[in-house]
């Protein structure tokens, strides 16, 4: 079959890669794609935000299949727009149509669903920028740390969590008055939770699940977790914490009242359920609800994946996941990422990146990096993630860090305590 994955990301270098290992594919392409992606399918450039250009590459080159990678398409409703047209409502689209993409597209629409489905969560409340008094006063009633989310996407970026009240007022203000744009313009505020967190991701045909190896992920900038938040630094799985209790707890609090709740709602989910939870002295707390596989997350949890990854999609876009079974490699896997000198911040693109070839032991999953000729040359924040098999958290690492030392590029940065945690 033929495949066309929507992105350009390690995600989506991942998801290229697995899928490119299963007899079931003839032809991959990647939109837009990078420097990794290249070198398995065909890249091809097509705007995601432009659905119509995206079915006539579909139709042109006859695609049975559509992964989409980041969350804007599904959001903006890419599925439906699948859905809607004739020509292209056969087509295998793994994503969910857009009411549900919603639990990604707004944190209000994600915490009423919580309230609504009895799944634990911190205590909140949404204000919009006209009032935005009240939304000042009930900080008051909040214990520091505050903790503030841009209502819709923010590439990531949109969460801020301050000690002092009085920045906190100041952030407030800076995201009403427009400081991640129309994400902003309504905040949600929120009780702070502490803990230790992780990413559970469930692959779901709409009524039956898989529950994907657990990860955890590191989104501050610097060690320690200190600095602004990004993207993701880094990641590891499995999680030493998460063992059967806790993931007991998780499975039937959390995931099965979220997949009962897209049920009941009706909504035509097929695709992933990222759940981003937090450990609370041995008990689970969602976050944050996202709609599609994490990043970096997907660079330790898919070379996890033993089973066909084709496969189990096949099964979900024809809802009979629950006949399939889901093999698990128990080794551990990290991922460290490289990324350009300023990032999250503004960063300098075009410098080359030597020793590649000499990278042994890792995979190397390529995000914010385009190809010329011979040569490899950074095209973003994240640049590059590099993925380690090991027998335990410490072998992994080690392999990574070779790795990550041996790279070089003009202001490549890195963190070196993934895991540190753990």
């Amino acid at each position: 079959m033929k495949i066309l994955i929507l992105g350009s990301g390690g995600r989506e270098h991942a998801l290229a890669w697995k899928m490119s290992q299963s007899t079931l594919v003839k032809k991959i392409y990647i939109a837009p794609g990078n420097a990794g992606t290249e070198l398995i399918g065909e890249n091809i450039q097509v705007d995601l935000d432009d659905f119509n250009s995206v079915g006539e590459f579909v139709v042109k080159k006859k695609v049975d299949m559509v992964i989409v990678g980041p969350e804007v398409p599904l959001v903006n409703g890419i599925c439906d727009y699948f859905l809607d047209h004739d020509h292209l409502k056969n087509i295998q689209m793994i994503g969910p149509v857009k009411k549900g993409a919603m639990l990604e597209g707004s944190k209000d629409f994600a915490k009423n669903f919580m309230e609504k489905y009895d799944i634990p969560t911190a205590r909140h409340k949404t204000f919009h920028a006209e009032s935005r008094e009240g939304a000042f006063h009930f900080l008051k009633t909040l214990e520091p740390p505050y903790v503030l989310k841009a209502d819709g996407l923010a590439a990531g970026k949109g969460v801020v969590i301050l000690n002092d009240y009085d920045k906190a007022i100041e952030e407030l203000t800076a995201m009403f008055d427009g400081k991640f744009g129309e994400a902003g313009k309504k905040v949600l505020i929120e009780e702070f939770l502490d803990g230790i967190e992780l990413s559970v991701i469930v692959l779901t045909d709409g009524k039956t699940y898989k529950i994907l190896p657990e990860a955890k992920d590191y989104k501050k900038i610097e060690e320690g977790d200190t600095g602004l938040n990004t993207g993701g630094m880094g990641a590891i799985s499995p999680v030493p914490f998460a063992d059967s209790k806790f993931m007991e707890k998780v499975e039937t609090r959390i995931i099965q009242p979220t997949i009962k709740g897209i049920n009941q709602e009706g909504i035509d989910y097929k695709g992933f359920v990222y759940f981003g939870l937090m450990n609370v002295k041995g008990d689970p707390y969602v976050i944050e609800y996202n709609v599609r596989m994490g990043d970096p997350e997907a660079e330790v949890i898919i070379p996890r994946i033993k089973s066909d990854l084709v496969d189990l999609f096949i099964a979900v876009s024809e809802s009979r996941l629950s006949g399939k079974s889901l093999e698990i490699d128990q080794r551990t896997v990290v991922t460290v990422m490289l990324v350009s000198g300023g990032y999250p911040g503004s960063y300098e693109k075009g410098k080359t990146i030597k020793n590649l070839e000499k990278v042994k032991d890792s995979i190397l999953f390529y995000a914010g990096a385009r190809r010329e000729g011979d040569h490899v040359f950074t095209n973003g924040g994240r640049v590059i993630s590099i993925s380690s098999y090991g027998s335990d958290k410490d072998q992994a690492l080690s392999r990574s860090y070779q790795n990550a030392r041996l790279i070089s590029f003009d202001k490549k940065h890195y963190r070196c305590d993934i895991g540190f945690d753990l």
